[in-house]
């Protein structure tokens, strides 16, 4: 059984940066597809970031407008921990976040870590 824990959530002020990780545990395996969610109360889930394994060129990553320029996903391999560096933080971008992973057609997720922005 698979289980994606995230971790590196907390309180910080505006302008600040945190790094959340988001491992797997159990079994590993190779996640074609990594993402980040995050859910503000009272508000849907939204993508955040994605990084899709692309072969010999390598991983590509994607962001959703409102975090392009100041996150930034990674990771070192398909079997490793995946990362989300989010710098220039805003109060707007406190929420639960949330790491998705994708491996042999199946989904899942973690339980997400809290970040809030507050000064």
């Amino acid at each position: 059984q698979v289980q994606l824990v995230e971790s590196g959530g907390g309180l910080v002020q505006p302008g600040g940066s945190l790094r959340l990780s988001c491992a797997a545990s159990g079994r590993i395996f190779s996640f074609t597809h990594m993402d980040w969610y995050r859910q503000a109360p009272g508000n849907q889930r939204e993508f955040v970031a994605a990084i899709t394994s692309g072969g010999s060129s390598g991983d590509i990553t994607n962001y959703a407008d409102s975090v392009k320029g100041r996150f930034t996903i990674s990771r070192t391999d398909a079997k490793s921990p995946v990362y989300l560096q989010m710098n220039s933080l805003k109060p707007e971008d406190t929420a639960v976040y949330y790491c998705r992973g994708i491996a042999l057609g199946y989904e899942y997720w973690g339980q997400g870590t809290q970040v809030t922005v507050a000064s």
